[in-house]
């Protein structure tokens, strides 16, 4: 799956999108292809909706990260040891 971000234009009476060329040749699209196209009925800006969390969480997001993956560590290491 390919997600871009482009703005909807006015075609005569019709709105149209207009697909980036590099994106085009990405997804071997071609005159006559048809395409699905899903449009989200509200925009979600993730960054504020995670910024929103910060007074939430204790732990940063790279002490997380670090705690995650020593606990994927040890887990593999026990999966050896056995």
């Amino acid at each position: 799956m390919i997600e871009l971000e482009t703005k909807v234009k006015q075609w005569g009476n019709s709105l149209a999108i207009i697909l980036p060329r590099d994106k085009i040749k990405e997804m071997n699209v071609r005159a006559g292809k048809s395409l699905r196209i899903i449009i989200p009925g509200k925009s979600v800006d993730l960054r504020k909706e995670f910024g929103s969390l910060k007074h939430i969480l204790k732990k940063s997001a790279q002490e997380i990260k670090n705690s995650l993956r020593k606990e994927d560590f040890e887990a593999e290491e026990r999966k050896w040891i056995k």
